[in-house]
């Protein structure tokens, strides 16, 4: 399974790599760089799971993206960003609503993505991202109320709780990120809209025999908005 991550890793950065040497249209030296801001939905795919619901983060930073070539109608580039983005998730259990848990967990991002638009120099495009993506984690944080003890001894419902209190044991993170938006081409800068969806191919907690859970990775919805402004045109 590791190869497999491994293998999917690296065909990922060839193909964001690729768009800048791959010099068969109308070549292109467009350099952008901006601000980018915007809120993730997160959730931890568990095995054993853990009953939860989205748990919502803030993410931002900054994006530099260049554009090599037109072919044809597409648009072909490489963009680049570094975010502090917060992770983890929210345990919710209908049967026991006083009880809650929550870990928040900090990130800085950095995303390598390949960028292929459609659309015109001026006025709105339509626009994929996809490529790898790695994360260091910086700290985490996390929140309990209720009567967790008093009710797992009651309860003839098994509740996971291997992972209250317990600490981080990977702190980096690396997986697969892709999302869609518009881009408004103007004057003044260029202006983005993207939904994008992260998907962690690495477990933050240890997932060897000995260890209680065998998958603990990160997956996250993302709602951002970026303005870059053009250095070279």
């Amino acid at each position: 399974m590791k190869l497999k991550t491994i293998v999917i890793f690296a065909l990922l950065v060839c193909a964001c790599v690729l768009p800048l040497h791959a010099q068969v249209g109308e070549q292109r030296h467009n350099f952008a760089v901006g601000v980018n801001g915007g809120i993730n939905l997160n959730s931890v795919s568990f095995s054993p799971s853990v009953k939860q619901k989205n748990l919502m983060g803030v993410n931002g930073g900054v994006t530099a993206r260049y554009i090599s070539e037109k072919y044809f109608s597409m648009i072909c580039g490489a963009q680049i960003e570094i975010n502090y983005s917060q992770h983890g998730w929210n345990e919710y259990y209908e049967d026991y609503p006083t009880l809650s848990y929550t870990r928040t967990m900090n990130y800085v991002e950095i995303p390598f993505l390949a960028h292929l638009a459609f659309g015109k120099n001026r006025g709105l495009q339509f626009f994929i991202h996809a490529g790898p993506q790695i994360g260091f984690l910086l700290g985490d944080s996390e929140k309990i109320d209720g009567d967790w003890d008093g009710t797992i001894a009651d309860s003839y419902t098994h509740i996971t709780v291997e992972q209250h209190g317990k600490a981080i044991d990977n702190k980096f993170d690396y997986g697969i990120a892709g999302g869609a938006g518009i881009e408004l081409r103007t004057k003044a800068g260029n202006f983005l809209v993207e939904g994008r969806y992260y998907y962690a191919l690495s477990d933050f907690y240890g997932s060897t025999k000995k260890d209680f859970f065998s998958r603990s990775a990160h997956g996250v919805i993302t709602a951002k908005i970026t303005y870059l402004f053009d250095l070279k045109k």
